[in-house]
């Protein structure tokens, strides 16, 4: 029983094995034939492979910016990065994380089935560290090992329920489309980034899209978006470079490679990782959309894939460069603000920053062009940063480790539960789990309601707009 449920586990945690088995069960329920069904679950799985692949060759690329940066600018202090924390909670707390992950997998098709919210969480390795945080939180709170799991579960099936029905309506304007969901922990941030972005629309002046950005004849190599975020990044690292040193550089990070070529090959190597983030995002959708309405129609109707955030940067590439780089500058003022003030230093974690901060970009750049891109991407770096220093007090013991959870959607649930915790104990936290699944259940009675009083509108005025539309923008 135990191989099984170990082999389940494995099998859940790797989300190239869902799409693909997505794509495959969506394909049958269709009626293809065997050869479409094996050419587009193989596709599919080697796609998401690609991307994966891709989002390695990034955090390559970033890895030795964050030692240079601390050690240029003498900052000393929590790096939020999921990769470092998850191998210390596991060590712990790995047989409750993975119930909870698998159990609130099935949460989250349950209340897909049971409510509007029709958003099925297909980014696994996130999705288990959200389910290893809840871990953490509610062990601190004293649950015995069957409660933890059955309070945590439906906790985990909640939230990557309730995450990308956050930013839908920013998904669907940035995309043209309404066929695919953003599955990332960055909602929250990205919520707030956008809506402030949106705040700064204006119909007498309004700012263009970051993609209409026009280059001078002598620099339209600049319009090749592979070609922009490499040089932009090889001045980024440079600038960082001078400030760290050739000796530190060349003994503890190149191993004797000249520091400056160094640098420049991490740059292009940063650029290429989003060049095959790009490639690998695009087979994907091809595939793993049309074969998800398949299922959709037979299990949850109208469901929509939440996948990675990378899925959202081919909708506005420069977007999502422009966005990156205006929330890795508001982390350093969250930072600088932090040492002013004598707390905890949260430092800029560079892919976190990135892939939020690229997100928000995108969707930021949709609601209010440039000028909204530049804003949100910002204010989500002022998120992003000062969650993770709310979020250490609720922890235990790892909150005095030197790194922590990343992404906003991590810092508002631990908030939550941690927070509830120390003001109630267990039962203001099993509370706290109640109040969200009632407003959950209300939001998505109230917004059909909503929603149809609107169909009745625009059918008897014989109107072709979309009430959802209506109801979510």
């Amino acid at each position: 029983m135990n191989g099984i449920l170990s082999i389940l586990l494995d099998v859940f945690r790797q989300p190239a094995v869902i799409v693909a088995m997505i794509s495959l069960i969506g394909l049958a329920v269709q009626g293809k034939s065997i050869s479409n069904i094996v050419q587009g679950s193989i596709r599919t799985m080697v796609g998401f492979l690609v991307l994966a692949a891709g989002s390695g060759v990034v955090t390559q690329a970033l890895d030795p910016f964050g030692s240079m940066f601390q050690y240029a600018f003498h900052v000393q202090g929590v790096v939020p990065n999921n990769e470092a924390i998850i191998g210390t909670v596991l060590l712990k707390y790995g047989s409750e994380s993975a119930l909870i992950f698998f159990f609130g997998m099935i949460v989250n098709i349950i209340l897909s089935l049971t409510s509007r919210f029709k958003f099925i969480y297909l980014t696994g390795h996130v999705a288990f560290y959200m389910a290893s945080m809840i871990a953490v939180i509610f062990n601190v709170a004293g649950f015995n090992t069957l409660t933890l799991i059955v309070i945590g579960s439906l906790a985990q099936g909640l939230l990557i329920t309730i995450s990308p029905a956050l930013v839908q309506s920013f998904m669907r304007k940035a995309s043209a489309k309404d066929d695919v969901a953003l599955g990332h922990p960055a909602s929250s941030g990205v919520l707030i980034g956008t809506l402030v972005a949106k705040l700064t629309r204006s119909k007498k002046h309004p700012s263009k899209s970051t993609e209409d950005i026009k280059f001078p004849s002598a620099l339209g190599f600049l319009k090749d978006t592979t070609v922009l975020i490499a040089l932009s990044m090889a001045i980024i690292y440079v600038v960082v470079a001078l400030f760290a040193g050739p000796e530190f550089i060349e003994t503890k990070l190149s191993g004797g490679q000249n520091f400056i070529v160094f640098v420049i090959l991490k740059a292009a190597m940063f650029s290429a990782g989003v060049f095959v983030i790009l490639a690998g995002v695009q087979v994907v959708l091809d595939e793993i959309v049309p074969a998800f309405k398949g299922i959709s129609e037979k299990l949850v109707k109208n469901a929509k894939p939440a996948l990675d955030a990378p899925m959202t940067f081919g909708f506005a590439p420069n977007a999502v460069l422009i966005g990156f780089l205006a929330s890795f500058a508001g982390g350093i003022v969250g930072m600088v603000i932090m040492a002013l003030a004598g707390t905890t230093v949260v430092i800029p974690g560079i892919v976190a920053h990135f892939m939020a901060g690229g997100v928000t970009g995108v969707f930021s750049n949709g609601q209010a062009g440039r000028r909204g891109c530049v804003i949100g991407g910002f204010v989500n770096g002022l998120v992003i940063t000062f969650l993770p220093l709310l979020l250490l007090p609720v922890l235990g013991n790892l909150g005095s480790a030197n790194s922590t959870y990343s992404d906003a959607d991590y810092g508002v649930a631990g908030v939550i539960f941690g927070y509830s915790n120390v003001a109630g104990g267990r039962i203001l936290l099993i509370v706290a789990i109640a109040i969200l699944y009632v407003l959950f259940y209300a939001s998505s009675i109230i917004l059909t309601r909503l929603e149809n009083k609107k169909v009745k509108s625009l059918a008897t005025n014989n109107s072709a707009s979309s009430a959802s539309d209506y109801i979510l923008d």
